[in-house]
């Protein structure tokens, strides 16, 4: 019997109460990084006016991938009036022919994937097995559906008519790159409208890549234009007099400053915000299913997912069950190389984010909340953190109030179904929520007294396409996905 060795970041299993070391997977698959990418404007690439870039890095080892051009306001400006350009006679198309192009968008994507999961993976730090299996397919998915929405619109709204607003700013988030530029760009597209987009600045790769799909599908240029850079750069987007509506994912706080500079304008909005979604344990739960969903629900994508199931709320009558049960399980989570088809957790987005979850984990200590984490090895080099659980949790913690962005759980208990009900809906956040149970009646009740925008039953982060998404009160207004969204993007006639 071969020898138990110390486990390493590369991979962990438990056999028979020992720890074993996996042998290492790596996709081998070629990402064709550029060593510099452009701006996107008017269907090409071009320099910025700033002369001036910036470094996008690697999470998984801090080494730098590629240069990024800084877009300054001239910039954006000019991306605007390409788009404004291109607005009457994209907008005049039959649908059935701008739904072509959208087809073409996803198969070319489908065709690129494994190229796209691995780009994916190498600037953002998530595990590869996630880009494959969910990023790069669920973006096509979404290209897809929309196509064939671009001749049906007027089903959108039945009885009325809906029209295009004209040329959209929209600003994506770091967590989910090439997806979240689906959700932004398809619906707008088969409405009729022209886009102006600009990625995070630590995860514009993927974009700047999907801008080539755009040009072998031969999209007609100015309709979709992609402008890189950090906060100025987003606020310029935002604030742009040509826009007609705006579209921004991302932190609560930067959403408001964003309504504060919109106020008293005519700019139609939606905003998809933070979250800190309650994931509710009842006695009668299926326990096993349940776990493997809170894991889920917490730890895919190292937890920087806006709806998160960060808090857990367990009926009194089986908590330390289920945590007994929790904390077996996320010692065998295999935290490290991203692009090892073994791990489970990759990198954390950026060194910045880190800090942010390491002070809010020591809130959490600092709080009398008790903390446990994988006993695993994490990489010299690199953004990482364990998978961690709080116990002993309040709804006073800042844990329990505040999104932390990472493998961060918090678990509370409860007693009684109005308990349970009263404590997931003390926040300020309103954007998914997950209910486990056997029984229909209490899932129907949930679903309704729940202030959530999305509320999963007996499973977590489940979406597709044609189901709407989005929250309430500082998880933001708008939805994206479904026939809902679409109508965020026209205007009644």
């Amino acid at each position: 019997m071969p020898t138990p060795r110390k486990p390493s970041a590369a991979g962990r299993g438990l056999i028979f109460g020992d720890l074993w070391e996996f042998d290492p997977a790596p996709e081998t698959a070629d990402p064709k990084l550029k060593e510099r990418y452009e701006l996107f404007i008017d269907g090409a690439f071009a320099r910025p006016r700033t002369g001036k870039y910036f470094d996008s890095i690697n999470p998984a080892n801090e080494r730098k991938l590629s240069e990024i051009a800084l877009a300054g306001a001239a910039d954006v400006d000019l991306a605007y009036k390409a788009a404004a350009r291109a607005f009457p006679r994209w907008s005049a198309l039959p649908g059935r022919e701008r739904g072509k192009y959208l087809f073409r968008i996803a198969r070319l994507l489908q065709d690129r994937a494994r190229e796209f999961a691995v780009a994916e993976t190498l600037d953002g730090g998530k595990p590869i097995k996630e880009s494959r299996d969910f990023d790069v397919p669920m973006a096509a998915a979404h290209f897809f559906y929309h196509a064939g929405w671009a001749d049906k619109l007027e089903y959108v709204a039945p009885g009325r008519r809906v029209v295009p607003l004209g040329v959209v700013g929209q600003v994506i988030p770091w967590n989910f790159p090439l997806l979240m530029l689906a959700w932004k760009l398809a619906p707008a597209l088969a409405m009729g409208n022209c886009v102006v987009l600009k990625p995070a600045e630590t995860t514009s790769i993927t974009a700047m890549k999907l801008c080539e799909i755009l040009q072998d599908a031969d999209l007609p240029p100015g309709v979709v234009n992609l402008v890189t850079g950090a906060g100025e750069t987003g606020a310029a987007v935002m604030g742009h007099p040509l826009a007609a509506k705006v579209a921004f994912t991302g932190s609560t706080e930067v959403g408001k400053a964003i309504m504060r500079q919109l106020a008293g304008t005519k700019k139609k909005m939606t905003m998809e915000l933070g979250g800190k979604a309650a994931n509710i344990i009842f006695d009668d739960a299926p326990i096993d299913q349940a776990v493997e969903g809170i894991v889920n629900a917490i730890f895919f994508n190292q937890g920087h997912v806006c709806c998160a199931g960060s808090r857990l709320l367990v009926q009194e009558s089986v908590a330390e069950r289920v945590v007994s049960k929790l904390k077996n399980r996320i010692r065998v989570l295999r935290v490290g190389d991203p692009l090892d088809k073994n791990t489970d957790l990759g990198a954390i987005n950026s060194r910045e984010q880190l800090s942010t979850i390491r002070r809010l984990v020591a809130s959490g200590v600092r709080e009398g909340a008790v903390m446990y984490q994988s006993p695993c090895v994490l990489p010299e080099k690199g953004f990482y953190f364990p998978p961690t659980l709080f116990t002993k949790v309040t709804q006073s913690h800042r844990i329990a109030r505040e999104e932390i962005f990472g493998p961060v759980l918090s678990i509370l208990t409860f007693r009684t179904v109005d308990e349970a009900i009263e404590k997931a809906n003390n926040t300020a956040f309103g954007l998914s929520a997950g209910v486990w149970t056997d029984k229909g009646s209490r899932i129907l009740r949930m679903s309704t007294e729940l202030k959530a925008g999305v509320v999963w039953a007996n499973t977590f982060n489940r979406f597709d396409p044609s189901s709407p998404f989005g929250g309430y009160k500082e998880s933001g207004f708008g939805r994206e996905g479904g026939r809902q969204g679409l109508l965020d993007y026209g205007a009644l006639a």
